[in-house]
């Protein structure tokens, strides 16, 4: 048996053909590969990138982020790069060109948005990282991120109810949160 570290799964993720309509992520060496999402996650994505004006920001789905120093190329549901940042062409977008990432939150990605993600776009630098969760109906803004790794983290949050406008300083907008679905019949979760 041959010994795999976070490099060889690096080239091994880079080779992978995943079936369509799969997403699929690399965090910290770890392969994750998650169904199609649902529609009212799909909504929120949607209604989040209307909201940004694309005149100054390039609201980007499916798109991979490099973070810098780590086996982590995650797909958030929703990248914001200054429209002079973006590269004109390439698969791996680097994170410290990111002004700020979205993710929606689905019944299978609940540890991973709040928990590993976290971790992995503080590590990239990634100024403001957005969870949005239609399972406790609320929005968390992560801002400041701080520190290496897997002890890299934001040093404010801030939770606001879905219906309630949420100040997004680093875009210099105020995100209409009024439209966003939830999910029903599903079972609360204990994050932030």
């Amino acid at each position: 048996m041959t010994a795999v570290d976070e490099r060889d799964m690096t080239r091994y993720f880079e080779e992978l053909e995943p079936p369509e309509g799969v997403k699929v992520e690399l965090l910290r060496g770890v392969i994750v590969m998650m169904a199609s999402p649902d529609i009212v996650h799909n909504m929120i994505v949607a209604d989040v990138q209307d909201q940004i004006p694309r005149s100054r920001w390039s609201r980007l789905q499916t798109q991979d982020v490099d973070i810098l120093n780590e086996a982590s190329e995650p797909v958030p549901d929703l990248v914001v790069v200054a429209r002079d940042l973006l590269p004109d062409s390439g698969r791996l977008l680097p994170s410290q060109l990111v002004t700020m990432v979205v993710e929606v939150v689905s019944k299978s990605s609940v540890h991973q948005d709040y928990v590993v993600k976290r971790s992995i776009y503080a590590a990239g630098k990634v100024p403001a990282y957005l969870i949005l969760d239609p399972i406790m109906a609320q929005c968390v803004l992560l801002t400041r991120p701080e520190g290496q790794d897997e002890d890299a983290n934001y040093l404010t949050q801030q939770i606001t109810k879905f219906g309630d406008p949420v100040l997004l300083d680093v875009l210099g907008l105020e995100l209409d949160t009024s439209e966003f679905g939830t999910f029903p019949n599903v079972r609360p979760h204990r994050y932030p």
